[in-house]
């Protein structure tokens, strides 16, 4: 089984939680199924490369959305920040860049910066890679870019590395109590 339910002809794609994935649910499938939002639970294998481009970057966010067979703009990645001195969770589509500057308007923080990955780890319970905005084992302020609204349902981290949750935009930042903001480093509309 690929972990994934799919709706059979004639019944309604309200998805909820697939009981076929076979690890245990993570804190973010939880909290996603005690809302009662309408979601799909999508794993997929990872890749021998598995977090790095050929420049060395990170990458999780964009093997997520080839694995998928999505656009990368609908998989949204979830990054951890210093805003003067909290963490916060910013999240943004895979391909797209944090400004650091824009974050910080956003929160009214003087400024901000990327937290280190041990510290993102501690903070969320989650690794690199594998960081959801929901269900973190510290409670912490998110903000969701506001290019998520433009598609029907959005892709997120299930809570680890090949585990994704596919959601409708506005019932994430409901789940997440988070605001829209344009964190994106400027890549022309959306």
């Amino acid at each position: 089984m690929d972990g994934v339910r799919r709706p059979g002809r004639g019944e309604h794609s309200r998805n909820v939680y697939d009981r076929t994935v076979a690890t245990a649910p993570t804190r973010a499938i939880e909290l996603v199924r005690r809302s009662g939002v309408p979601f799909t639970v999508h794993e997929y294998d990872l890749p021998e490369r598995h977090g790095r481009d050929r420049d060395a970057r990170p990458a999780y966010g964009i093997e997520a959305a080839a694995a998928l067979g999505v656009p990368s703009e609908r998989v949204l990645k979830t990054l951890v920040a210093m805003a003067d001195d909290r963490l916060v969770l910013a999240v943004l589509p895979a391909a797209g860049e944090l400004d650091l500057k824009r974050l910080a308007v956003a929160l009214g923080a003087r400024r901000a910066s990327l937290a280190e990955p041990a510290a993102a780890e501690r903070a969320t319970g989650q690794v690199v890679g594998g960081i959801s905005p929901l269900g973190s084992r510290r409670p912490m302020p998110v903000i969701v870019d506001a290019s998520a609204r433009g598609h029907a349902t959005v892709f997120v981290s299930g809570g680890r590395r090949g585990l994704q949750v596919e959601l409708a935009p506005d019932h994430l930042v409901r789940l997440c109590k988070a605001p829209w903001a344009n964190i994106r480093r400027d890549q022309g509309p959306g």
